[in-house]
């Protein structure tokens, strides 16, 4: 699969599905199935045994994966596409909107 142009730590906004319009932190991208977790957004319900780690178990709530292209990198407040380019012999992530390098 080719370079992902969203990494961990970037802010993103949802584009599409039932957390439309709303924005946050990445928290891990699954490269290999294209799908990124960001806080906050697709909050799943998990119903958990008693464990070393839990011992009441119960019900808690987590974020689920969404597809990579359901999301938008956030730059300056406003979401932009993000393109890639070559700044002499190192490949760099650019925002298409304003055409600064963003790392």
């Amino acid at each position: 699969m080719s370079m992902l142009k969203i990494k961990k730590g970037d802010t993103v906004k949802v584009i599409a599905g039932k957390d439309k319009d709303k924005e946050g932190k990445v928290i891990s991208v699954d490269q290999k199935k294209g799908r990124v977790v960001v806080e906050g957004i697709n909050m799943l319900t998990k119903h958990t045994k008693p464990s070393a780690a839990n011992q009441n178990g119960g019900i808690i709530h987590q974020e689920g994966s969404i597809d990579i292209s359901n999301v938008m990198y956030v730059h300056k407040g406003k979401a932009t596409r993000v393109g890639i380019k070559m700044d002499g012999d190192k490949k760099v992530r650019y925002a298409k909107s304003t055409g600064e390098v963003i790392d």
